[in-house]
């Protein structure tokens, strides 16, 4: 089982009566924030993607509201990887009909590529400043991804390369070991990056992970991956296809990000 996935650098986990049972627990507050005026700044792409970062209410074990702890197979997988680690406030990302539309402030090129490439990324390179060059700003250990509503499979699901972790984990460490230590999460990876990625496209199979609630996926915190559109004929409830991701950052920083397995 980890052996499978520090080859593909993502796993699924499906019929999980705790995760089930936690879905239906938090889904309320995850509905809420989607029409909280305090994350009104997150409705993006024309209205067809709430962005919803750090949206949920959660503390560091996953409980909203006196809920029950995240638990569950996923969990329990990386934690056997990466030892527990406090979870941050969860992203919930929602996806309408229509995806993906152009994003506040994005160029024609970037609208292309969301469209063209699934807006295909590693988490944590922020691009920042009006060149857009990307740091490791957040060392991120893993990242898992719980569907909470109902959607069918063309309905905008999440998209991973597959063994696209090893390709840009190898640049990134080729790239930072000619770098002091103490420098790595300033140091420019930009170029890198870029040419990682396209390294990627040209030799990793792109695979589509639908979801319904109960199931999960994990992926590498290298692994490039991103959203497919909305489907001609996809279909899901008034609330959209909704995920709560979960990337808690590593306790040793860029240096464990880049290092661990």
């Amino acid at each position: 089982m980890v052996g499978a996935f520090h080859e593909k650098g993502w796993k699924t986990f499906s019929d999980d009566p705790e995760l089930t049972q936690w879905v239906a627990d938090v889904l309320p507050a995850a509905q809420a924030a989607v029409v909280d005026p305090r994350h009104a700044h997150w409705h993006e792409c024309e209205g067809t993607w709430f962005v919803g970062v750090d949206a949920l209410e959660n503390d560091g074990a996953g409980r909203v509201a006196g809920s029950r702890p995240l638990s569950g197979s996923a969990l329990e997988f990386v934690t056997q990887l990466y030892g527990p680690i406090d979870l941050h406030k969860a992203q919930v990302s929602v996806i309408y009909p229509g995806y993906p539309k152009p994003r506040r402030g994005e160029g024609e090129a970037a609208t292309r590529y969301r469209a063209k490439r699934d807006a295909a990324h590693v988490d944590g390179l922020k691009p920042t400043g009006p060149d857009r060059r990307r740091h490791i700003d957040e060392p991120h250990a893993w990242i898992l991804g719980i569907p909470l509503t109902t959607a069918s499979a063309d309905a905008a699901p999440l998209v991973v390369w597959d063994g696209s972790h090893k390709i840009l984990g190898a640049a990134f460490r080729e790239t930072l070991a000619k770098v002091p230590r103490q420098d790595w999460g300033r140091t420019d990876v930009t170029s890198v990056y870029q040419t990682a990625r396209r390294a990627v496209f040209d030799s990793c199979p792109r695979i589509e992970l639908p979801a319904v609630p109960g199931e999960a996926y994990v992926l590498h915190r290298h692994c490039l991956h991103g959203v497919a559109p909305w489907g001609e004929y996809a279909s899901a409830g008034p609330e959209g296809r909704m995920i709560a991701y979960f990337r808690p950052e590593m306790p040793g920083g860029v240096a464990q990000w880049l290092e661990s397995p």
